[in-house]
């Protein structure tokens, strides 16, 4: 990780936000011959979550599409909050702000498309995957090295609590 000012940028972060498809899935959508989506997480991403859960960091997820996969992966990783049907999402970061207590600078985004821009230049620390498009990339503070649905969103939750010297704190359990 280089250091240009992105380590006091995970310091102050207490809240997370993370795009659906293309951050927490590989961006494909398989429907079945009955019209059911699937998506396909990453089981390492829903635990880094959860790490940020057990030292009071929350996550939000917001999206363009309506999914009731989306739904259920929500309620099972514990999300604060699942706003979906937003292709504008600066509606729902609005919300974001009042609901949860949180200025702009202590929020980070994870997004990989067009879409997500106008929220990327408005939080602490903006956030690219690899395979997010170009323009995307170059207006974030950090591009992680694992992929959307593959890791990205762990590396992620991994930063910030390491950052902020929480990582003892959340994994603790783990190495007794």
């Amino acid at each position: 990780m280089t250091d240009n000012g992105l380590v006091e940028r995970l310091k102050r972060i207490k809240l997370l936000i993370v795009d659906i498809d293309g951050v927490m899935t590989g961006g494909r959508i398989i429907y079945s011959i009955y019209g059911d989506e699937l998506k396909f997480f990453d089981v390492q991403d829903g635990f880094g979550i959860t790490l940020l859960n057990r030292v009071g960091i929350k996550t939000v997820i917001i999206t363009a599409k309506k999914s009731r996969i989306v739904k259920m992966r929500a309620k099972d990783l514990k999300v604060a909050k699942a706003y979906q049907g937003y292709s504008d999402k600066i509606i729902p970061f609005n919300k974001i702000l009042k609901k949860f207590k949180v200025k702009p600078d202590e929020i980070c985004f994870i997004g990989d498309d067009l879409i997500d821009l106008p929220l990327l230049k408005r939080v602490g620390l903006a956030v690219a995957v690899p395979n997010a498009v170009d323009e995307v990339k170059s207006s974030t503070h950090y591009i992680t090295s694992k992929t959307g649905g593959r890791g990205a969103v762990r590396e992620i939750c991994d930063l910030i609590l390491k950052s902020q010297d929480k990582w003892d704190l959340a994994t603790s359990r783990y190495f007794k």
